[in-house]
């Protein structure tokens, strides 16, 4: 796979990438150090790429995070061969304002009370850095890409393929 590999301070791209898939598993250390990975439903990330996750104030992905801050959320969409992983610093938050702000209807299946259930916690993600692995998703193009590299021996190297890390700090 030709991997074109950047390196930059701008998040942009990375959310562009992220912005329609709803879902990540985020990734935590439990309490005996290993890792514990469960689906989040991103809310809609900050202009400065902050993240945010609805969650319960009493639940173990809170516990770990206090006691490690170091998460990581993987976004995939199989169709369009896009993987993005993003490393950061998780915050518990439980400002009202905030909660109202990014509040939608569908929450309500997991908080029957609404935005002041008293279960309710943020889960605000600061990205520290995050990588992202686009290709071409056209089966003809991965068709010809083995045909080729089975033809002449060498691998395929398509173009298109994009691979970037993204460090905003």
């Amino acid at each position: 796979m030709a991997e074109h590999v950047a390196q930059s301070h701008d998040v942009t791209k990375l959310i562009e990438r992220i912005q329609d898939i709803k879902i990540a598993m985020l990734t935590t250390a439990d309490m005996e150090g290993g890792l514990h990975s469960r689906p989040m439903y991103t809310q809609k990330p900050d202009a400065d790429g902050t993240l945010w996750f609805f969650t319960e104030k009493d639940s173990a992905k809170i516990y770990e995070v206090r006691k490690d801050q170091h998460v990581n959320l993987g976004y995939s969409k199989p169709n369009d061969n896009l993987y993005v992983s993003i490393s950061g610093t998780a915050s518990v938050l439980t400002d009202q304002a905030k909660i109202k702000e990014l509040w939608s209807e569908g929450l309500r299946a997991w908080f029957p009370k609404g935005p002041e259930d008293p279960n309710i916690a943020l889960l605000k993600i600061t990205i520290d850095r995050g990588e992202y692995w686009d290709q071409p998703s056209n089966v003809l193009v991965r068709a010809f890409g083995y045909v080729k590299a089975v033809a002449t021996g060498e691998r395929y190297q398509p173009t298109g393929d994009e691979h970037a890390q993204v460090n905003p700090k």
